[in-house]
């Protein structure tokens, strides 16, 4: 030992009190498998993707927005009644996510995320929506737990990538084709009709923005 002592040490890991959120609310699930069903939205503040056809911009720069504390965001949900909170973006993942989703679990909340898969996975999840894109494409570690594959269609060339991701996730993965919003006219047709040939697919619509709720 050379007349050296050696010392242990542990280093305490401090859990994530507050997060950067943008926005949240009460309102209806609009899209994929729990279309309809009451769900409080908390939109996390960062994203280091950058779709183009983004229609929440305003929550890429989380220097923008106020840190809020988990104990206050889950307080919001139990008083709102919501049997759901879906955690969304921005990219959630950016974010250290296990004390928030275990404070959600402890209140005995159902825990749903919308992500890319950009970045490593954290977090306990009852239901993950996957949706890729091609600026910056999921990690494996995400992929293989998604439940459910939303693939926004902006052209032609997003069925492709849509089958890219299909072959990698689980067996009871459900697939979903989405129509980018602002190109919804030209590409629903094409998304019908691929959905025809390609039954395994099944068609995800935006309800929220035709009923005009969050």
């Amino acid at each position: 030992m050379n007349g050296l002592s050696t010392m242990s040490s542990t280093i305490e890991i401090v859990p994530i009190t507050a997060l950067p959120v943008m926005e949240h609310f009460y309102t209806l699930q609009g899209e994929g498998v729990h279309q309809g069903k009451a769900a409080y939205f908390i939109r996390l503040a960062g994203c280091d993707v950058g779709c183009v056809w983004c229609d929440v911009k305003d929550s890429w720069d989380s220097t923008r927005h106020p840190l809020l504390e988990i104990e206050f965001l889950v307080e919001k949900v139990k008083q709102a009644g919501s049997p759901i909170a879906v955690i969304t973006g921005g990219e959630p993942l950016l974010h250290d996510l296990q004390e928030l989703t275990r404070q959600l679990q402890d209140a005995g909340l159902k825990t749903h995320m919308e992500t890319s898969g950009s970045s490593s996975l954290s977090g306990s999840w009852d239901w993950i929506t996957l949706s890729p894109k091609k600026f910056k494409p999921p990690l494996t570690e995400v992929v293989i737990k998604a439940n459910e594959l939303k693939v926004v269609v902006f052209n032609k060339s997003d069925f492709e990538w849509a089958e890219k991701w299909a072959d990698q996730v689980s067996p009871g993965c459900k697939l979903y084709l989405q129509p980018e919003w602002d190109k919804a006219a030209l590409v629903t047709p094409m998304i019908i009709d691929y959905i025809k040939a390609h039954p395994q697919w099944q068609l995800s619509l935006q309800i929220h923005k035709y009923i005009n709720v969050p």
